[in-house]
């Protein structure tokens, strides 16, 4: 059956999701403590294949990893890798948090002290895997030493003196602490809804001690010698460029059911090839497909599966340089790029955007933040080329006389060039600017992107949370993934503002941080994301995060 979930489905996903995340815990003092029993752990379903063949699942990450070090990693590919070897307190599975390595949790009444009773479980070296190791782990994410460029995250998980701590403060008077080996107490600043959800991303899962200070800068989670894991799956091989090899890990809390032996995974971030190697049966499953191929797929093919996702494909404007300081510059180029054309080649069912946070986030009334905010006086198709033009001549640029040519940049993938193509083609057309394209291997372009070698390169963000905070505030000034160097200070206030509010505070200051982001367009935003997988039929089991993150922890092969 067609997994096509609508908007729709999305929000009833996402008010599961916060219902399990201890929605029902009350902010007053007058109720008593909530304690929330999270949903058992759904079983995989038995194999039919033939009693003792090897399960083998072909899977293609896609781009080569920068690093598969839970607390390093900031890119969905090796979030993918991540969530097969490695187990955080929680595990969520659309939409619906499992128990992780917490068997429950409780959430006290005023909401400001989250309670984790920790299983004995181990990790894949067979020792004993304790509250400890996530105290060290997470204030290892927090070090300014370990120059996490998530490190950014922790101010909005509102933990007490945990952003202090990314800021240079003691780590001792982080709010986190081991009652004993199997007791985790999580001090809050403000009652923070979406807390237990949030714990199940990457970032917050435990790393061993001894094999993260055994090799410097995460190399220690490309090597099978050192990769000690805690999830469904451990790292038996590496092989830079090409791929990897996770086998099940027998020491896994929930290992009786798990029903794959191994996963053979490749590197290939040509989508082409990767669709040439799945119809020849040398993959299982692929995370997309040719922009060419899509409309096709979605009529025909029942193995196609296209999920909506809380994050939108954007390029950003370098604004360290003086190319792109006039702002009427910025809102030409935006007016004048035809969003639903490049939606109708891609030919996905993709949103085109006209603000940055996407459909599905509700507000404190139950609204759709996107529907709320409106266009900002955008549009998604060239009704406006003509305040376009006129725009960038009172800027000095009539027809684009006299602007200097500058690079579009994006990473390798047929369908980043083809927006890269069409974005390099309307500029020219409608406004007379000349530009150049330049691609970029996956890992070479997360650095240059981030040093800010570059004039407009491609971006992408998918929340981590289940809050419009999870997307503006990568573009509070000195965050890792503020790429387009955006500084603002008022921005700034209100992104902190929304960390120790809730209610009708915390969303009118992420409306009015929404406000400046599209005021001043540092960014072009172009669309809302859908994602898309190609699995094969004997494939069952298998599932994801809302989010996006894949999970074959319950996936078998069936012949």
């Amino acid at each position: 059956m067609k997994r096509f979930l609508s908007l729709l489905m999305v929000l009833v996903m996402m008010t599961a999701m916060l219902a399990a995340c201890g929605s029902e815990n009350t902010d007053t003092a007058t109720e008593p403590a909530a304690t929330t029993e999270a949903p058992a752990t759904t079983e995989a379903p038995a194999t039919t294949e033939a009693s003792g063949a090897e399960q083998v699942l072909k899977w293609n990450v896609g781009a080569d990893p920068k690093t598969i070090d839970p607390v390093l990693n900031g890119a969905s590919e090796a979030g993918d890798v991540i969530n097969q070897t490695f187990e955080g307190l929680t595990r969520e599975k659309s939409g619906i948090v499992y128990p992780g390595i917490a068997e429950s949790w409780e959430v006290s009444a005023d909401g400001m002290t989250v309670t984790f009773k920790l299983r004995e479980s181990t990790w894949s070296d067979g020792s004993p895997l304790t509250a400890h190791d996530f105290v060290y782990s997470w204030k290892r994410g927090m070090d300014p030493l370990t120059a996490s460029e998530y490190a950014w995250i922790w101010e909005y998980t509102n933990i007490v003196g945990a952003f202090e701590a990314v800021n240079g403060e003691s780590l001792d008077n982080v709010g986190v602490k081991a009652l004993d080996d199997y007791t985790l107490e999580v001090q809050l600043k403000t009652p923070t809804d979406y807390i237990v959800q949030l714990l199940s991303f990457y970032h917050f899962m435990p790393t061993k001690q001894s094999s993260v200070e055994a090799k410097a800068e995460g190399a220690w989670a490309k090597d099978p010698a050192l990769a000690v894991s805690n999830g469904p799956f451990v790292l038996t091989s590496y092989t830079i460029g090409e791929g990897l090899t996770l086998e099940k890990n027998p020491n896994y809390w929930n290992a009786e059911n798990v029903q794959l032996d191994r996963i053979d995974a490749v590197f290939i971030d040509e989508e082409s090839t990767a669709y040439q190697a799945y119809q020849s049966g040398e993959l299982h499953f692929i995370p997309g497909v040719p922009s060419a191929e899509i409309p096709r797929l979605i009529a025909e093919d029942p193995n196609f599966y296209v999920f909506p996702l809380l994050g939108t494909y954007y390029y950003n404007f370098n604004m360290e340089l003086e190319l792109w300081q006039d702002e009427r510059v910025r809102r030409a180029i935006n007016m004048a790029i035809d969003r639903e054309q490049i939606c109708e080649t891609l030919g996905a069912g993709q949103v085109p955007a006209a603000g940055f946070v996407p459909p599905g986030f509700l507000d404190h009334e139950g609204n759709d933040f996107f529907e709320v905010s409106g266009t900002y006086g955008l549009v998604t198709d060239l009704s406006q080329l003509e305040e376009a033009k006129a725009l960038l001549a009172e800027a000095g640029f009539p027809n684009g006389d006299g602007f200097p040519e500058f690079t579009i940049m994006y990473n390798t993938s047929e369908a980043h060039q083809m927006v890269a193509e069409m974005i390099q083609e309307m500029l020219k057309v409608n406004l007379g600017l000349e530009s150049s394209l330049e691609n970029q291997e996956w890992a070479v372009f997360q650095d240059t992107r981030k040093v800010g070698d570059y004039e407009l390169a491609r971006g992408g963000w998918l929340t981590d949370y289940m809050d419009p905070s999870g997307l503006l505030s990568i573009f509070t000034t000195g965050n890792a993934y503020n790429d387009p160097k955006f500084s603002n200070e008022e921005y700034d206030r209100l992104l902190s503002l929304s960390t120790q509010t809730g209610g009708a505070e915390h969303f009118e200051a992420l409306y009015a941080a929404q406000d400046i982001l599209m005021n001043e367009l540092p960014i072009v935003p172009v669309y809302h994301y859908l994602d898309f997988m190609l699995v094969s039929d004997n494939v069952v089991g298998w599932d994801r995060s809302v989010l996006g993150t894949v999970d074959f922890s319950g996936a078998s092969i069936m012949e």
